[in-house]
């Protein structure tokens, strides 16, 4: 990391928990929809708690960085461009918390004919939160590697936009109320627009690794 900043190694390190916990909450996140899927209620609000700190360390780390980055960068441009990572990446946190925090508030009742694709949706979705991930911290370290992650982020929303369009055009096919298929069609929503988040990370990223090479 020390090719953009002037940093402490204390800074690395809470660079590195930060993008930790975002993994984190992506792996919890889908666990947890397998939980829900499988009605296993107190360990989908297990999964729900442990987000929910996740998300509280996350800003707290954020606060910390930044102030610490105010302080003691060198090159102004560089800092605006990590403190914007940061927080675009603190709201991909905050986005998978409110996704699963819906679930939680409302129980949707979904059929089980319903189950896989919600599953496939939510695996590419966190797929594209992994990838980006991996991305910031290329960043940081190599480089020359961002763009390879930010491509496979792109493949992955790709593929939660269409597995999302089969969820949908599934749910209205189904013989239930259509308030329940609307309810269904949100949710199925919800799960694509994790990737979206991720997506408009690495929209940004890229135009960051472009100036860094430039």
């Amino acid at each position: 990391m020390a090719i953009i900043l002037k940093t402490t190694k204390l800074i690395e390190a809470q660079l590195d928990q930060f993008l930790d916990i975002l993994s984190d909450t992506a792996m919890l996140y889908l666990k947890g929809i397998e939980d829900y899927l499988h009605e296993r209620n107190d360990q989908f609000e297990e999964r729900l708690a442990r987000i929910r700190d996740n998300e509280h360390k996350a800003d707290d780390l954020r606060v910390h960085i930044e102030r610490f980055l105010y302080e003691h960068t060198l090159i102004p441009e560089n800092r605006g461009d990590v403190l914007a990572i940061l927080e675009n990446t603190d709201e991909v946190i905050d986005n998978l918390k409110d996704s699963f925090l819906q679930f939680s508030i409302e129980m949707p009742k979904i059929p089980h004919e319903l189950d896989d694709l919600f599953m496939q949706t939510a695996k590419a979705s966190v797929e594209s939160v992994d990838n980006l991930a991996m991305a910031i911290r290329s960043f940081f370290r190599d480089l020359a590697a961002v763009n390879n992650y930010i491509h496979k982020v792109y493949f992955f929303e790709r593929e939660a936009d269409q597995l999302g369009e089969k969820l949908r055009r599934l749910i209205f096919s189904l013989d239930i109320d259509l308030a329940q298929k609307n309810q269904l069609k949100w949710f199925g929503v919800h799960l694509e627009r994790i990737s979206d988040y991720a997506q408009a990370v690495c929209d940004r990223l890229a135009i960051y690794t472009i100036k860094r090479q430039l």
